[in-house]
């Protein structure tokens, strides 16, 4: 099965505190980059967020946001950190002694910078644990939704590219069949020409122009290079898993193959075969980018 990197997540549920909120977004990445934004009560939650979303998800950039919205009957209650009110009180003191050492005025520490300092003022009558275990159950429920948003852009994302691989073949078709046509056109004209420099042409010297002609444009090498890379996408494809690595790998080996074919071309008809592959080649690229 494909599976995009490109996701969004939202689940919310509402507890007997007040109301947790899971966003999750997932964009294209080398790696798997997990970024969280978490209340200052759930903090410890951060090993466990990570460790699951390195289970349920193998590559991107994903950007995880956990909100929770208190009741006001559990707002209206606070309870003060004093062994923290204290350390801060202590580092502002010393702070200050050292400023008038130095002839420098700070400004002193007022309640209000103590209660806003994270941590200070904590919400009394909610049951972190309890909280906790539910915001871990809903970050279960939104990593099951953005699979499934990701499976359905990944089935996309392959679709487009077994289309891509169909305009390629087709093309690689059309060139093994107009070869012989570039061979041809080129012995008229090199008949033609012989014949302006002088009436008795020889067989020989022609056979011979007209073998080295098709030495320098043959390409059956380079198609038949392509046609196992076709192969190959089509087989890594239906593969499925994390497969967005493998599969940027081949466009850069058909990339490859798409030049050579071009700087061999000798006639007009190749040279676009060669444009209209690089065209497909790209757009393939760029979608191959969101693949896990």
């Amino acid at each position: 099965m494909t599976l995009s990197m490109t996701a969004f997540a939202r689940n919310d549920q509402e507890t007997a505190w007040g109301s947790l909120i899971w966003e999750l977004r997932s964009v294209n990445h080398r790696y798997l980059e997990v970024s969280l934004r978490l209340p200052e009560d759930l903090r410890a939650l951060e090993t466990p967020v990570r460790d699951l979303i390195g289970k349920r998800l193998g590559r991107g950039k994903v950007d995880g946001i956990l909100r929770f919205q208190a009741r006001e009957a559990v707002t209206g209650e606070f309870a003060q950190d004093e062994a923290l009110v204290t350390r801060l009180i202590s580092v502002a003191r010393k702070t200050g002694e050292i400023g008038t050492q130095h002839g420098v005025a700070l400004s002193p520490l007022r309640v209000i910078d103590l209660l806003r300092w994270p941590g200070v003022l904590k919400t009394t009558g909610v049951d972190v644990d309890a909280l906790m275990a539910v915001a871990m159950s809903l970050l279960g429920r939104a990593l099951d939704e953005m699979s499934a948003t990701r499976r359905r852009e990944g089935e996309r994302l392959a679709q487009t590219v077994h289309q891509r691989v169909d305009g390629m073949e087709a093309i690689t078709a059309s060139v093994r069949a107009v070869l012989p046509e570039v061979l041809q056109s080129f012995r008229q004209r090199l008949e033609t020409r012989l014949a302006e420099v002088r009436q008795d042409l020889d067989p020989a010297r022609v056979e011979q122009e007209i073998v080295l002609f098709a030495q320098k444009i043959d390409v059956d090498e380079e198609l038949d290079r392509l046609g196992a890379h076709f192969a190959e996408v089509r087989r890594v494809l239906k593969q499925g898993g994390q497969i967005g690595r493998r599969l940027d790998f081949l466009m850069q080996e058909l990339n490859r193959e798409a030049n050579t074919l071009g700087s061999k071309a000798a006639d007009l008809r190749l040279t676009n075969a060669a444009v209209d592959l690089k065209v497909l080649i790209e757009q393939m690229r760029e979608q191959v980018q969101n693949i896990e």
